[in-house]
């Protein structure tokens, strides 16, 4: 702030034990863009008492819903400058949709959607996400300067919270600042009057909805840079407010999807933290301009969220646009290469949003591309390490170093090395095809475009400039067929395999089972849904479904397998609603027998019984415990007693809940909460108990368990799965550059798996790799293969 200079700087007081003096939290409003506001955004106002500047270096505001839960975590955003005696601080926090008016210039910026009715702020000494959750705790914590807590909120000062918040009212101090440290006492709802270090108010100054007007000449610049708009955080210091006259290089049109097109100024600042460039949104109204127009752009500046845990894009919509001149040279790209791009993926805020955390360019991946957003940027020569897909996205690395796998991707070997490399790659160019490249194949010579953000993979490259697809040859691979001792088992996720699918779909799955993986003796298949479908009528039975399959595997070179499961409740396992997924054992007679125990169903478990002939199932088929709560709206573990050759063996297929609703390693909450690991944490639980109901029956059963985890080899998950080594994770026994069976956001990783119990000794294990590199897919799995040789297992 320049004033700061003026005022001799004092310490913050550390505690909120004793009345505040000086700095203290002066009005708080969380209605900002809701039904009947006039603001378009919630804020905080700080005030000084004192007679002395304070200096807010290293603080934060942050805010905790009024009643928090188990899960609640205060959210954090980080202060800069200082509050001059008898001043007053503006914070902007979540926008709405609502409103009309928008703040003054706050001097703080964050993205909290805080609570209209019930909330507690609190202005704390650090920036540290705070940890208490009730009165007593947060009074005792010295970190808190000062905390206000309205509406019903359960953390709070002194006999209770302020009320009279709404969506139309915030709590307030009187204009004394007067602090009793009693929420009650010191506060009263009214009309919210935000003031900002300046003195402006809303309508007055330039914050009054229309940065950078000056009533200049309409072909004359305005006072605002897009490097101002930009800011040196994620978000924009001048979001909610209209900017006037904005110039620019137009040097990308996106005229499909969410329409628009990008300027970057050609006169840049000198700060790398601040982009040079912004995507202008033209709502319904496909973008008129062309590549290389010089503009001026008025409209309003929005933080746009693509999903409700990702970072936003920094937009101008409701543009009016002036072009100058056509044919301009467009601004220099930056280079995206191992040199540029940092080896530290992303910041942490305990959890919190990042957002509001000054970007550090030159240390952290993510902090770089937050500072190039909108703008060119290049590559050259880069492999393809995430295949085309059907939306027109691949996915290459500017690292060709970077943990690379034996085939051409990239290896995700762990939560804290996401690979900082990998970059999207859509095309602007809506006349060509896309190409339908590989992993392994690259994109030689330059690709060229704005650098945009999704939910969907995070940063992204919007090629003007693709670089030709150069085939590399990858293969789909053939495991080699069992021995005639070895019992060959395999695992393959399917993807929603129904009777109503096509021929097509059926025989290249087939063929993966034929063909790739040799006709194992048993294959546990995941994802094999009803007879019709997602046709939600009730209809359980798989019948025909497996019939349509097998028949298919016996046309293409392969046995005829017979097959045994259990139909799922009506729609109480998860996936497509009414394609009522499940496991499915298939198996080749001629090589292995099943062993029934009738009586298995939906909702009854199976267990471990001792008879005269050894150890046995009640049920075969049986489900694992399927009432237990950690199998809701999810697939139940199918269980299966099978001999081979003389020797028995039990296999569990298994299909744990999806990672659905888990915050994206790219989010803007960091680090991300992987909700979904929860239960299947207690999936794995009930498997490896299970597991151990066996081997305390017989300590030489060979069991395997298999199938689709949904997580990886290091996950908690696989930990819990593998407690007290009743199982051994198979993929932990191949090198480390072949570890993985799927392929995500061009990460190579393991979410499937096979595992055995100690006696299974001599095996021989390979994944098979026919899918989830290639742009062509039967499924987005890859199938793997586990052969044993029973004979040489040994007893103990």
């Amino acid at each position: 702030m320049g004033a700061a200079g003026a005022f001799a700087f004092t310490a913050l007081p550390s505690a909120s034990a004793t009345p505040s003096a000086s700095a203290v939290i002066a009005e708080v409003y969380g209605g900002g863009g809701n039904s009947g506001a006039t603001l378009t955004r919630d804020f905080v106002e700080l005030g000084n008492a004192g007679s002395a500047a304070y200096d807010l270096s290293g603080y934060s505001v942050q805010y905790l819903p009024g009643t928090p839960s188990a899960a609640s975590a205060w959210q954090v955003t980080a202060l800069t400058g200082a509050i001059a005696p008898g001043a007053r601080y503006l914070v902007g926090e979540g926008t709405g949709s609502g409103g009309t008016t928008a703040l003054p210039t706050t001097d703080a910026t964050g993205s909290i959607a805080m609570s209209a009715t019930s909330g507690t702020i609190a202005l704390v000494s650090g920036t540290a996400a705070l940890t208490c959750k009730t009165a007593a705790d947060c009074a005792a914590d010295p970190r808190i300067v000062d905390l206000t807590g309205y509406g019903t909120a359960v953390v709070r000062e002194g006999s209770g919270p302020a009320t009279g918040a709404s969506n139309t009212a915030a709590v307030a101090r009187a204009d004394s600042l007067a602090d009793t440290d009693d929420n009650a006492a010191d506060f009263t709802g009214g009309t919210p009057t935000p003031v900002n270090s300046a003195g402006q108010t809303p309508g007055s100054g330039d914050g009054g909805g229309d940065g950078g007007g000056d009533g200049g000449s309409p072909t004359d610049p305005g006072t605002v840079r897009v490097h101002d708009i930009q800011g040196t955080t994620r978000l924009s210091p001048y979001a909610g407010q209209t900017v006037t006259r904005v110039p620019g290089i137009v040097t990308g049109v996106r005229g499909s999807g969410s329409l628009g097109y990008w300027i970057q100024d050609p006169a840049p600042d000198t700060d790398p933290r601040t982009s040079e460039a912004v995507f202008v949104y033209t709502g319904s109204a496909k973008p008129t301009v062309a590549v290389g127009d010089s503009v001026l752009v008025t409209g309003k500046v929005t933080e746009y969220y693509p999903s409700s845990t990702s970072q936003s894009n920094t937009e101008i919509g409701g543009p009016t646009t002036t072009v100058l001149s056509s044919g301009n040279a467009l601004p220099d790209a930056v280079a995206l290469n191992a040199t540029s791009v940092p080896d530290a993926y992303i910041p942490t805020a305990s959890g919190g949003s990042i957002e509001s955390l000054a970007l550090q360019p030159t240390v952290y991946a993510q902090d770089f591309y937050e500072s190039l957003e909108g703008m060119r940027v290049t590559f050259a020569d880069a492999r393809v390490v995430g295949a085309s897909d059907a939306y027109g996205e691949l996915w290459v690395t500017v690292k060709p170093q970077e943990n690379a796998t034996a085939r051409g991707g990239t290896l995700y070997s762990s939560y804290d090395q996401p690979n900082t490399g990998r970059i999207e790659v859509m095309s602007l160019d809506t006349t060509s095809a896309f190409p339908a490249a590989n992993v392994g194949d690259e994109l030689s010579g330059v690709t060229t475009g704005p650098l945009d953000y999704s939910t969907y993979g995070g940063y992204n490259v919007q090629a003007t400039q693709l670089g030709t697809l150069v085939d590399k040859g990858l293969k789909q691979e053939v495991t080699r067929r069992q021995k005639k001792d070895e019992l060959a088992v395999a695992t393959y996720n399917v993807e929603n395999l129904d009777a109503l699918d096509t021929q097509e779909k059926f025989d290249r799955l087939a063929e993966g089972v034929a063909v790739n993986l040799n006709s194992p003796d048993i294959v546990a298949l995941e994802e094999i849904q009803d007879d019709n479908g997602a046709t939600n009528d009730g209809t359980v039975t798989a019948e025909a479904t497996l019939k349509r399959f097998t028949d298919a595997v016996r046309a293409a070179g392969g046995p005829a397998y017979a097959w045994r499961y259990l139909s799922p409740t009506n729609n109480a396992d998860g996936g497509e609603p009414g394609g009522n997924i499940r496991q499915v054992f298939l198996f080749n007679p001629k090589r292995v027998s099943f062993t029934d125990h009738k009586g298995g169903d939906a909702t009854t478990a199976t267990s471990v019984v001792k008879t005269r002939k050894g150890v046995q199932l009640t049920y075969s088929p049986g489900r694992i415990d399927p009432t237990s709560a950690a199998w809701e709206d999810s697939r139940k573990p199918l269980v299966g007693e099978f001999t081979f050759q003389g020797e028995q063996v039990f296999v569990i297929a298994n299909h744990f809940i999806s990672k659905g609703g888990d915050q994206p390693v790219h989010g803007r909450y960091q680090p991300p909460a992987r909700s979904s690991e929860t239960q299947r944490a207690a999936q794995a639980a009930e498997v490896n108990t299970f597991v151990k109901s066996l081997l305390v029956a017989d300590k030489n059963a060979k069991t395997v368990v298999l199938g689709d985890l949904n997580d990886y080899e290091f996950s908690q998950t696989v930990t819990t799965l593998t407690a007290d080594k009743v199982l051994k994770p198979l993929i932990t026994t191949l090198p480390a550059a072949e570890r993985y069976t799927y392929v995500y956001d061009g990460n190579s990783q393991t979410l499937d798996h096979i595992l055995t119990s100690p006696a299974v000794t001599s095996f021989d294990y390979d994944v098979v790799h026919i899918n989830a590199e290639f742009a062509d897919q039967a499924s987005d799995h890859d199938p793997q293969i586990v052969r044993i040789d029973l004979s040489k297992c040994r007893r103990h």
